[in-house]
C-alpha cells in the first residue's frame, strides 16, 4: 500500500510537471519506490534555433563576443544620471540600468522611465545597452519588459534576470520575449542574462545555462547568495577574516608561537563553478558587486581572481570601479607579446617549441590563442590598448 501510494504520489508530480512544460528542460524524472519516472523531451533539438512566437526574430546561434569588461551600474531615476550617460558610456564597455536592488519603490517606475529616455535618446556610441529588471515575483517585472522591449527594444542587448533559480525561469523569459519582439517588430532577439543569487540556482546551473539559445552568460550575485545559504558574513563580495586556514603546528617552536595563517577565497568554488557551466555552453560568466568602494586593493584583486579564472568582465557600482575593471580584464602587455611569439613560432599549433627554457605545445597554443584574440578584440576599442598591444 505505501509503495503505490508513493508511486501514485509520483504519477502525481509528473503529471504536474507535464502542465507545466515552461519547467522542464529536457527531461524530468524521479525515482519514486521502486521505479523511475521520466518525461519526454519538452524541445526537439532541431526545433530549439526556431522562434517561439510568430513574427519573432530567429536565436542566434552564437552568443555575440564584444568588449565586456565591465557592466557599469546606474539608476536612472537620477536625473542627473540620465544627462550623464553619453559620457560615462565612453568610458565603459556595457551600460546597465538597473531597475531591482538598490531602487527604493517609490523610485521603480523613475528608473524604468529613465532607462528608456536614455535608450531612446542617447547616443552611446558602441557601447551596450542592458537592463536588470525586478525579480520574476515582483510586481514590477511584467511592466518592466513590456514597456522596455516595446519602447527601446530595438537598442537593448541584454535583460539580466535576477534570481534565477532554475530553466523554467528562463523559460517564461524566453516566450515572453519572443511574443513581445514579435509585436514591437524587432528584429533581433534581445539576449538573457542569469544573475546567480540562491543556492537552488547554483545547484540548477547547468540547466539554466542550457535553457535557451538566448542565454548570453551569468553573473555571481554574492550578497543574496549569501543569505540564501545561510553564510555568517554580511559582506558584498571578497573575502572574509574569518574564513582562512592555518599550518600545522610546529613541535620545534615553544608553544604559543604564531602559526602561519592566510586568508581564503568565499567564494572560489562558486565561481569556478559558474565559470564551467557558462564556458560549456558557450556562455560568458562575469563576476558580480565588490561592495567595499573604498577598498581598490580588494576590488583589485577579487576582480583579477575571476579574470584568471575565465570570467570575462565584472560589475562596476561605483566610477573608481571602471579603470580597475578595465586594468584587470584587459590582458597585460608583457602577456600578449608572449602570446604572440608562441603562435608565431607554432602557426598551425601543432608539435612542441622551446621558448625561454619553456615547452610550448598544442595546449599552451590554445591559451596563447584565448590571449591574443581578446587583445585584438580590445585593441579595435581602445586605442592605448592597440598601441601597448603593439596591434595599431
Amino acid at each position: 500500500m505505501q509503495a503505490a501510494r508513493e508511486i501514485g504520489q509520483g504519477d502525481a508530480e509528473l503529471n504536474r510537471r507535464r502542465a507545466c512544460p515552461a519547467r522542464t528542460l529536457d527531461r524530468f524524472s524521479a525515482t519514486v519506490g521502486p521505479r523511475t519516472l521520466e518525461a519526454s523531451p519538452l524541445r526537439n533539438p532541431r526545433a530549439f534555433l526556431k522562434p517561439l512566437a510568430m513574427g519573432a526574430p530567429d536565436p542566434l546561434p552564437e552568443i555575440p563576443v564584444t568588449p565586456s569588461r565591465m557592466i557599469h551600474f546606474l539608476d536612472f531615476s537620477n536625473e542627473k544620471m540620465v544627462a550623464k550617460a553619453p559620457d560615462i558610456a565612453r568610458k565603459v564597455d556595457i551600460l546597465l540600468g538597473n531597475l531591482e536592488d538598490a531602487v527604493p519603490v517609490e523610485r521603480k517606475q523613475a528608473a524604468r522611465e529613465g532607462l528608456i529616455t536614455v535608450g531612446r535618446e542617447m547616443d552611446l556610441g558602441d557601447t551596450a545597452l542592458w537592463v536588470r529588471i525586478n525579480s520574476l515575483e515582483s510586481p514590477w517585472v511584467l511592466d518592466d519588459v513590456t514597456q522596455i522591449v516595446a519602447e527601446i527594444g530595438h537598442k537593448l542587448s541584454v535583460i539580466m534576470v535576477p534570481k534565477v533559480e532554475g530553466p523554467w525561469d528562463i523559460h517564461y523569459m524566453d516566450r515572453l520575449l519572443a511574443q513581445l519582439e514579435a509585436k514591437a517588430s524587432i528584429q533581433r532577439p534581445i539576449m538573457l542574462h542569469a544573475l546567480l543569487e540562491t543556492a537552488l540556482g547554483v545547484n540548477n546551473i547547468d540547466e539554466i545555462a542550457t535553457a535557451s539559445p538566448r542565454m548570453q552568460g551569468m553573473s555571481l550575485g554574492p550578497a543574496d547568495l549569501a543569505a540564501s545559504r545561510r553564510m555568517k558574513t554580511t559582506r558584498v563580495g571578497g573575502g572574509h577574516p574569518g574564513y582562512r586556514v592555518i599550518s600545522d603546528p610546529d613541535p620545534s617552536t615553544p608553544d604559543g608561537t604564531p602559526r602561519e595563517s592566510a586568508q581564503q577565497d568565499l567564494w572560489h568554488f562558486s565561481l569556478g563553478r559558474m565559470v564551467d557551466a557558462c564556458t560549456a555552453a558557450g556562455l560568458l560568466p562575469f563576476y558580480g558587486p565588490f561592495g567595499d568602494i573604498k577598498d581598490v586593493e580588494g576590488c583589485e584583486a577579487q576582480f583579477r581572481a575571476a579574470f584568471i579564472m575565465g570570467c570575462v568582465g565584472t560589475w562596476s557600482l561605483h566610477p573608481v570601479q571602471i579603470d580597475i575593471a578595465k586594468k584587470v580584464f584587459s590582458p597585460d602587455p608583457d602577456e600578449v607579446r608572449f602570446a604572440k611569439r608562441v603562435i608565431e613560432a607554432i602557426p598551425d599549433g601543432r608539435g612542441v617549441h622551446m621558448i625561454d627554457g619553456k615547452m610550448q605545445d598544442d595546449a599552451t597554443w590554445k591559451q596563447c590563442r584565448v590571449m591574443v584574440d581578446l587583445a585584438e578584440m580590445l585593441a579595435r576599442k581602445d586605442p592605448e590598448l592597440a598601441a601597448a598591444y603593439e596591434m595599431e
